[in-house]
């Protein structure tokens, strides 16, 4: 079976995570990136393959068979629209889109000619919480009780050089916090409602820097979501998982799920239980479960390209990304508004 060949849109930070996936992802095969800027025409030759200065330039040169969109975000549904007309599936990266109705659009483009899209929330692939997910499944945990995340990490001055992350849209809430509500979806089911408060004081700039939230899950599960890119601080899952070689990996936790029969924590995927009697005053004691380390990105690829070949069904969709971007968009809107935010079924 001939692989899939892959075009890389935006060549940019996270470029580096798609090209290694590709590298490693089983059936596929970077063939080309599409990005204006020098920067990513050098990282184009590096990996030996064709550089476009436009997506357009691309399409209309030669039809790849799949489509990475990682432009910035204000980009992700006009360059998406564009391959889902020329009949390329698309991967688009999170968020989705800038807004609910534009992901919406895009959602219904692919969906009405029958192009496959999908969502890049890459931790959905991850063998750690994909066994998390099996474990709240099989109902080790019992009913799901809370959910405690921590996201607080420290970006340099230098990342804000790009006049973008200072601005709406460019801050930590739609950048890192809406991998967190897509996580807490995948493992506790839909967002009923949120609460939240942000904060700029620490840089002042237009956009947050801090935030904390507040979750109500469909089935009663409460949560909270503590967030920040302005702390000197180890508990952050990109740190933490290992999933990017470029950070720092300390030996720490940053999430932890209660449910009534148990508790797990992650990245560690250390599970407690009662051995014997239950309560506060018995012991309780923990064990490791073990999993077969991956790339998430590579998985990600590799089940990118079986979703094209029509042997499996999308881990996240366009409409399932848009539902995570409607949470995520909550987050700021409870916080504008000093209001609960009711998420309505869609």
């Amino acid at each position: 079976m001939a692989d899939i060949r892959v075009a890389l849109i935006g060549g940019g930070m996270i470029a580096p995570a798609h090209i290694r996936g590709a590298a490693a992802a089983e059936g596929v095969r970077l063939w080309a990136i599409a990005d204006p800027s020098p920067a990513a025409k050098a990282v184009a030759e590096k990996a030996g393959v064709p550089w476009f200065a436009d997506h357009r330039a691309l399409l209309d040169r030669e039809r790849p068979d799949a489509a990475i969109v990682a432009t910035p975000n204000v980009l992700h549904v006009p360059v998406a629209l564009d391959c889902v007309a020329s009949g390329v599936p698309v991967l688009v990266e999170k968020p989705i889109a800038d807004t609910v109705e534009d992901a919406r659009r895009l959602s219904e483009a692919a969906q009405a000619v029958g192009v496959p899209l999908i969502v890049g929330h890459q931790r959905r692939h991850n063998p750690i919480i994909r066994r998390a997910r099996q474990l709240i499944r099989d109902g080790v945990l019992g009913r799901l009780v809370s959910a405690a995340v921590l996201a607080t990490f420290l970006k340099p001055d230098r990342y804000f050089d790009t006049t973008w992350r200072c601005q709406p849209g460019g801050g930590p809430v739609l950048i890192n916090l809406i991998h967190e509500i897509d996580m807490l979806r995948f493992l506790y089911g839909e967002i009923a409602s949120i609460q939240s408060v942000t904060s700029n004081v620490v840089r002042g700039f237009e956009v947050e820097d801090t935030a904390a939230v507040v979750l109500r899950f469909a089935n009663g599960a409460l949560g909270t979501i503590t967030l920040s890119d302005t702390a000197a601080s180890p508990w952050s899952w990109d740190l933490a998982a290992g999933e990017n070689p470029v950070f720092f990996k300390p030996d720490v936790e940053t999430h932890f799920f209660c449910g009534t029969e148990g508790s797990v924590t992650l990245p560690k995927l250390n599970l407690w239980r009662y051995p014997g009697a239950r309560g506060w005053h018995e012991p309780i004691a923990a064990s490791s479960i073990g999993i077969e380390p991956a790339d998430p990105y590579a998985e990600q690829l590799r089940h990118f390209a079986a979703v094209i070949r029509g042997s499996e069904e999308p881990v996240i969709s366009g409409h399932d990304g848009m539902r995570t971007l409607q949470a995520t968009q909550a987050v700021l809107e409870a916080a504008r508004t000093r209001q609960p935010v009711t998420l309505t079924a869609d």
